[in-house]
């Protein structure tokens, strides 16, 4: 599957849809997802795109739950760094998922090893937050935009290859459209 940045793409089985941004590849083709997951890659550069279903986190007001869950990606990264830029509400008049209580829009900024390995690459992180109480869930998706690729990364030779690619990189722009067309189609996912 690649999308085409113009039609929404269905999203865990039909469930929910957004518009994915062009040149998006379904990582699921290439290898094993958890099923609370979604994750894509532009075709032509290390940028990725997930979206996740994840246990609505009741004990964190909203105002500070987009930080929660930067922090908690950071973690999981096992990032050498994290750095909050911004962090803004969603206006619920933008977005196609009126059944969220509050969404957020997280800007920031972590260092990444990829593979375990020790080159750290410098990547912008935004990160879309939809809190849905009501299904228990909370749905994080993140755009993973490496803006410095160590030289001894195994992600370098891509980075080079990157500028004479035929598809332009996807970019905060492509994001919001993603978070804004985000839509619920069968509240059954949430078990």
């Amino acid at each position: 599957m690649q999308s085409n940045g113009t039609e929404p793409h269905p999203l865990f089985g039909g469930a929910l849809s957004a518009v994915l941004p062009h040149s998006a590849r379904d990582i699921s083709e290439l290898r094993e997802i958890p099923d609370n997951q979604e994750v894509f890659a532009h075709r032509h550069s290390d940028q990725s795109i997930i979206v996740e279903l994840l246990e609505h986190q009741g004990h964190v007001p909203d105002s500070q739950a987009a930080r929660f869950h930067f922090q908690d990606v950071a973690g999981s990264n096992e990032a050498g760094g994290a750095e909050v830029r911004s962090v803004e509400p969603l206006s619920g008049a933008q977005l196609s998922l009126p059944a969220c209580s509050s969404a957020w829009l997280l800007s920031g900024t972590q260092l990444v090893s990829k593979f375990n390995e020790e080159a750290q690459n410098t990547v912008d992180v935004y990160l879309g937050l939809f809190r849905l109480p009501q299904h228990d869930t909370d749905i994080l998706v993140t755009f993973n935009d490496p803006v410095q690729i160590s030289p001894l990364s195994s992600s370098s030779s891509t980075a080079e290859e990157a500028p004479s690619s035929p598809s332009a990189p996807w970019t905060p722009e492509d994001f919001r459209l993603l978070l804004h067309t985000l839509c619920l189609l069968d509240p059954g996912v949430f078990g």
